[in-house]
């Protein structure tokens, strides 16, 4: 089994209010793949995972903010929920993160909300993505164009929209970072996920800053 993956070198951004089944799913993937993981997050110590509008686990930071750069990373990966990717674009630094991938033109992941902060990067003009539904006026007034696919691939861009789409996400985003394992994507198109996230809350919607506690 080969794979160009072997020893890359990924960031995953997040913060509190993570959506812990787009974080850790998508990891396996990769460390299966022999890339090389490391959660970043603003803050050093753990951020808290949801399951929707549960409390999921506590997951341990492996680098802030503070002490990275894009340069020490071959690829990044966004995950969703709410309250994470919204916390993230208020703060210059995760943007300016995000910012300096896609500048590189380095392949960069996003799913479920996760792309508000490539909105926020002023990184989705003249790009085709897909998102969470309710980011897709965002998306527009940004210059992108939004399309409801499980996953969209555009350039080195890969785009999703919730976590029943996490087995065709993990494929691609696969491709793009650095090599296809086939057999790890036959057994990605055969796992079961949530068929839909739970419809948003009127706050989600129309305060879309609104966190899932």
């Amino acid at each position: 089994m080969q794979t160009g993956l072997k020893g890359r070198r990924v960031a995953i951004l997040a913060t509190d209010g993570v959506e812990q089944v787009e974080l850790e799913e998508p990891r396996k993937a990769l460390d299966r793949a022999g890339a090389i993981t490391q959660l970043v997050s603003p803050k050093a110590g753990s951020i808290q995972a949801m399951h929707h509008d549960e409390r999921g686990a506590t997951l341990p930071v492996d680098r802030t903010l503070a002490d990275v750069h894009a340069s020490d990373f071959d690829a990044l990966l966004l995950p969703g929920g709410v309250a994470n990717p919204d916390s993230l674009r208020t703060d210059q630094r995760a943007v300016q993160f995000v910012r300096e991938f896609m500048l590189a033109d380095k392949p960069v992941a996003a799913i479920c909300h996760g792309p508000w902060l490539l909105v926020e990067a002023g990184a989705v003009a003249g790009r085709i993505l897909t998102s969470w539904p309710s980011l897709q006026t965002d998306i527009k007034n940004a210059g992108g164009q939004w399309v409801d696919e499980p996953v969209h691939v555009d350039d080195h861009l890969v785009t999703s929209r919730k976590p029943a789409d996490i087995p065709v996400f993990n494929a691609a985003m696969l491709g793009e970072f650095g090599g296809r394992v086939d057999d790890q994507v036959d057994q990605m198109g055969e796992q079961s996920f949530p068929a839909s996230d739970p419809p948003p809350s009127p706050s989600a919607i129309g305060g879309e800053g609104a966190a899932r506690t």
